[in-house]
């Protein structure tokens, strides 16, 4: 039965900045891309919340426990896609790019979120968060409990790519995206952070044709060795 210092590996006097730099910490250690699973990624933001929001911190049956923060938490996965509207930060409306074949969707529909929104999808695949300042995309999902697909989070690669249906979204320079790509509103989630108040992104693209080849594996730097 772990406490939430237990589960980011610090100790109980640690100061913000400790439990923010364990919380990127271990979220890269247990996201389902790098060899971990959903539920280990649930319970590491779980217990940064808790932490966060000053609740009790006991364990039970090795799972977080006390009242859990409440929905307006900027750290709250959202209900409904619903946010505080004093809250600073760019709205954003995501939908998965898996979703779209089961319900025989295209990338270029005018309506696409309109369907998205009256097909009663789950948070998972469907909804609305804040990006908040100093947060890149990818970065402000996970911080809102998803685990979006990732690998090198240095613009190395194309797995964690998103499709920018409506709005802006700036580009650092130093990426691996061709022009082609760009020039489709293709953005990289690690790196890019909102340019306009709301903005609509299709997440989990990196098999769109042109971006396949641009993937890693997943924990590839657990798997290369000096002598590779």
């Amino acid at each position: 039965m772990d406490s939430p210092f237990e589960i980011l590996g610090i100790e109980p006097d640690a100061d913000d900045a400790e439990v923010d730099r364990a919380f990127r910490r271990r979220v890269i250690e247990v996201h389902p891309d790098q060899g971990g699973s959903a539920a280990e990624f649930n319970r590491v933001r779980s217990a940064y919340e808790m932490i966060k929001e000053g609740h009790p911190i006991e364990a039970v049956n090795g799972e977080v426990s006390g009242d859990t923060p409440s929905s307006s938490s900027s750290a709250s996965v959202p209900d409904d896609g619903d946010e505080d509207e004093d809250e600073l930060g760019s709205k954003i409306e995501y939908l998965n790019y898996e979703v779209l074949d089961d319900h025989g969707w295209d990338l270029g529909d005018d309506d696409l979120f309109e369907k998205a929104a009256a097909a009663n999808l789950p948070h998972e695949d469907y909804g609305q968060f804040l990006v908040q300042e100093n947060e890149t995309l990818l970065e402000a999902a996970e911080n809102r409990g998803y685990a979006w697909p990732y690998a090198c989070r240095g613009g190395a690669c194309a797995n964690c790519a998103v499709a920018v249906f409506e709005g802006e979204m700036d580009t650092p320079g130093d990426h691996i995206l061709p022009s082609t790509m760009l020039d489709s509103d293709i953005r990289l989630s690690c790196m890019g952070a909102p340019l306009t108040d709301n903005m609509k992104v299709i997440f989990n693209v990196k098999h769109l044709p042109g971006l396949d080849e641009l993937r890693l594996p997943p924990y590839p730097f657990e798997q290369a060795h000096m002598n590779d």
